[in-house]
């Protein structure tokens, strides 16, 4: 399990870097997602890969804390998610205002020259 999230983290980490460096906004934007993804990936992964296994300790006797999930990278990680939301929303709409005032959507503001 351990392997395929990294692999997953790795991948998307990679995806997001490589279209960060692409010359089109909507690419750039995309890339920024694809990085946030592998964050909140890398984040929740952190608190421990427990499946089936309670968030909270309860309050009485003796407890065991290996079978309990961490319930501080779940929090972190979804308001982080709703944080990426609003953000890729706010660069929508400057990506949709920057295309109608330059005419194009290069990150640059200008067409490459054939």
């Amino acid at each position: 399990m351990e392997i395929v999230l990294s692999t997953a983290i790795g991948i998307l980490a990679a995806s997001g870097i490589w279209l960060l460096m692409r010359p089109r906004t909507f690419q750039v934007i995309v890339g920024l997602c694809l990085l946030s993804y592998a964050v909140n990936l890398f984040i929740f992964s952190m608190g421990r890969l427990t499946v089936g296994a309670p968030p909270i300790m309860p309050k009485d006797g003796f407890v065991n804390p290996t079978a309990y999930a961490d319930p501080l990278p779940q929090a972190l990680v979804l308001t982080a998610i709703v944080i990426s939301f609003a953000t890729t929303a706010l660069f929508l709409v400057v990506m949709i205002a920057s295309r109608g005032m330059t005419g194009t959507d290069h990150v640059d503001g200008q067409e490459r020259e054939q």
